[in-house]
């Protein structure tokens, strides 16, 4: 079977034939990643499992460039996602560096900035019923 590259933008999700792909069995699949070694594994199982993940901690510059890259202004950005604007010109000018859940939502805001608007706003919903008084007798 050829391989068909594509981007993942390049897709149109509606276009795939689903029952085309569901009917692709799990030794197909490995073939056409043995075939391609663009997509091959490069490391074994062994080499996995032994292997440490090591996370780096965004620097200044890569919260400013994500404020930027969202077009946000400090004060937009903190409001959004729930920093504060002394914490953000922390961060963008290094004298405080975003460590454990913080580097967390930085990542998660960096690839999908609109999922994390979205839960924080619904969970801001949820916080103004459960704060607003029972009218129920």
């Amino acid at each position: 079977m050829p391989i068909d590259k594509h981007f993942r933008s390049d897709l149109d999700l509606a276009k795939i034939d689903w029952t085309k792909v569901d009917a692709t069995s799990d030794a197909e699949i490995q073939a056409q990643v043995d075939a391609d070694e663009d997509t091959a594994p490069i490391f074994s199982a062994q080499d996995l499992a032994a292997a440490a993940r090591i996370v780096q901690p965004p620097t200044a510059e890569d919260v400013r460039l994500l404020r930027l890259r969202l077009g946000l202004t400090q004060e937009a950005f903190a409001a959004r996602y729930g920093f504060s604007v002394h914490a953000v010109r922390q961060y963008e000018t290094a004298r405080r560096v975003p460590n454990g859940p913080v580097r967390t939502l930085l990542r998660v805001i960096a690839q999908e900035p609109d999922a994390v608007t979205r839960a924080l706003a619904r969970s801001a919903r949820l916080n103004e019923s459960d704060s607003k008084p029972s009218t129920h007798k």
